[in-house]
This record gives C-alpha cells, sequence and structure tokens, in this order.
C-alpha cells in the first residue's frame, strides 16, 4: 500500500515523525513537503533533530497570499500525485498545504485521512479555521484527538469515518522529552536558570498583521519587568520592522530575541519556563503536556480543554491582561484530565490505515 503525507510548515513535521516511523512499518510513504515553510531554522533542522526521512518532494512554494499558495501547491501536489497513484493522502492541522493536499487527493478521487479533525476556533477570520473545516469535510478518515473533536464532526453531521486517537503531539513529546533534555544546550547558550525566565512565541497573521494588536502584545513583553526569551518567526521579523517596534524590542533589557529554534531546544525552553505567552496552538498543548502555565494571546482557542483544566488562559492582545497574567495566573496544579490520549495515538492511526479499502 502507498500512503503519500503531505506537509510544509514546522507543526506538522512534529506531529508526522512518530506517525511516520509507525507507518514505514507497514507500507510504502512518500513525503510531500511543499515548502510553506522556507526558512532553515523553519524546516530542515526539524527534519534532522526528529530522524524524518528527507522528503521524496520538495515543491519549493513559499510564501505569498492563501490564494497564491494555496493553488500553487493544490496544482504541484496534483502532479505528484497523478504519477505516484497512492493508495491514500494523509494530511495534518490546519494549514494551507492542509487544505491543498486534501483537494488535490479528492479532486482524483484518492481517499484523504486528516491528522488532528475536528478542532474548532468558530472563528471563520481565522484562515486556519477555514482550512481544518473544508479540509475535514472532505476527508474519509478523521482522526480527532480529543472528544471535544469528535463532537465537534457530529454537530456537522460528520459520523463517518471518524476516530478518536488521541493527539500525535503527545506521542512526539513523550519520545523526544528526554533525548531533548540529554541533548539541547540552549538554556546554556542563552544564560538561562530554570523557571528563571518566561517563553513567548507570536506568528497568527490575526496578531502579525493588526499593527495595534502586535504593538499592544510587544509593549506588554517590556513593561513587564520579567525576563523573556521571544525567538522571533520570520513573518513576525517582518511585521515588527515594518511597524518600527524590533528597534524597541531590541533595546529592551529584559527581552532576549532569536531566530526560531529547533524542536529540541524549544521543549527544553518549554519546560523550564515559569510562563508561557504563545498564540500557538502546538505551544499550548506542550505547555499543557509539561504543565507549565501558559498565556494565550488569542480570543479564543480551538484546545479548550487546556482551559477548562485551567492551565491556559485567554487574554487577547489585551495588553493589561497579558500584563495581569503575567503577574497572577496560576493553575491550581489539581486539574489534569489526560484528555489528550495516551501517547499512542500513531499506533492507532496506523491500524485504521492498514484497513483502507483499495
Amino acid at each position: 500500500m502507498k500512503v503519500v503525507t503531505v506537509v510544509g510548515a514546522r507543526p506538522q513535521f512534529v506531529k508526522m515523525a512518530p506517525v511516520s516511523r509507525v507507518l514505514r512499518g507497514y507500507f510504502d510513504e512518500i513525503v510531500i513537503h511543499t515548502g510553506q515553510h522556507y526558512d532553515y531554522e523553519m524546516n530542515r533542522v526539524f527534519f534532522e533533530q526528529l530522524n524524518i526521512p528527507e522528503p521524496d518532494y520538495y515543491l519549493g512554494v513559499g510564501s505569498g497570499t492563501h490564494g497564491y499558495q494555496t493553488g500553487e501547491m493544490l496544482k504541484r501536489i496534483e502532479g505528484v500525485l497523478v504519477k505516484e497513484k497512492p493508495d491514500l493522502v494523509l494530511v495534518y492541522g490546519d494549514t494551507n498545504s492542509t487544505l491543498a493536499g486534501a483537494l488535490a487527493a479528492v479532486k482524483l478521487h484518492i481517499k484523504v485521512a486528516h491528522v488532528e479533525a475536528g478542532l474548532r476556533s468558530f472563528d471563520r477570520r481565522m484562515p486556519e479555521e477555514v482550512n481544518r473545516v473544508l479540509t475535514d469535510h472532505v476527508s474519509d478518515y478523521l482522526f480527532a484527538p480529543t472528544e471535544t473533536a469528535v463532537k465537534n464532526l457530529h454537530n456537522e453531521g460528520i459520523k463517518e469515518g471518524v476516530y478518536l486517537t488521541g493527539d500525535v503531539m503527545y506521542d512526539a513529546l513523550l519520545y523526544n522529552i528526554e533525548i531533548a533534555r540529554k541533548n539541547s544546550k540552549i538554556l546554556k547558550e542563552l544564560g538561562l536558570r530554570p523557571k528563571s525566565y518566561l517563553l513567548a512565541t507570536v506568528h497568527r497573521a490575526e496578531n502579525t498583521d493588526d499593527k495595534d494588536r502586535l504593538e499592544s502584545i510587544v509593549s506588554a513583553f517590556v513593561e513587564s519587568g520579567e525576563e523573556i526569551v521571544f525567538p522571533v518567526h520570520p513573518r513576525t521579523v517582518k511585521f515588527l520592522r515594518v511597524y518600527g517596534l524590533y528597534e524597541g524590542l531590541e533595546r529592551a533589557d529584559n527581552v532576549i530575541l532569536t531566530k526560531p529554534v529547533g524542536y529540541l531546544d524549544m521543549l527544553m525552553l518549554e519546560k523550564n519556563a515559569k510562563k508561557i505567552l504563545t498564540d500557538s496552538g502546538g505551544v499550548q498543548k506542550e505547555a499543557y503536556f509539561l504543565k507549565v502555565p501558559c498565556i494565550t494571546l488569542r480570543e479564543r482557542t480551538e484546545w479548550v480543554e487546556t482551559v477548562e483544566d485551567g492551565w491556559n488562559v485567554l487574554v487577547g492582545a489585551d495588553k493589561e491582561k497579558i500584563l495581569r497574567a503575567v503577574r497572577e495566573f496560576e493553575p491550581s496544579g489539581e486539574t489534569y484530565t489526560y484528555k489528550f490520549g495516551d501517547g499512542r495515538a500513531s499506533e492507532k492511526i496506523a491500524e485504521v490505515i492498514k484497513n483502507v479499502d483499495r
């Protein structure tokens, strides 16, 4: 059986790693890398650290508008699928690569499997929300990470082909956390002591593309009085410079700006942070897995379980709310429900795929 996996952005490499390890024990896997993230630190280092096989096809689409990116990916992925004739196309998450892979497959009458199906922020202004809803509605196999995700699918009339598997990012973290502890030198390189700093990431378009929101977030970082480690996404650097905010961050005594870091270094920064400030869905989950308080720079989250259990608080881009959460937010630590599975999501996904009708 031949499975084509479509990835293009760094969170997808993390999700792909544990699934690919299991899949290759049963199937012929062909990997298409769309090139949605084209910066070295944003992708190649992930393949090396996570021991993911080199992509069979690198499409090199790069950045651009949503229409351009999705259209170019759709065209180029279709060419590969026509050539390879797979039995199944596997897509991950909610990026333009996800939607393009799913559309290319379904138009060629190839079965589609969606890992991380059923997530909803219920905010259609987010491109990620549109991508995940459309992908779910054309998929044949929907691998839901949580019971909430299953319920969301059922509410939209999707009941066939839905499987509650748990979260593959939990699989990845369990596999890699000890490797990270032994091999990462990031704390030493940045001169950090465990639990002495906050970790921040900002990359969502709702924050980066809006000057007022980005300025409010940056002001909160500078005024927090806390040491903040801030690995800066290339997209975020671009807008910080456009809005004239980058130089102020550089001058701030309490903010350590770095390039994006690899997965193992990121795990160590997350594990040893006092608190995490982020607009990333993946980082919210990893904070929860590692039992680190998370302050989410969004008004809504797909990962409602992290909020329900009290480990995550939503503050949007409101400076005062951010500063208050930095000072005051502390999970009780009493609620931790393990709603993301048992670390065997990848095996459950492979079991389903083994029974795919060809």
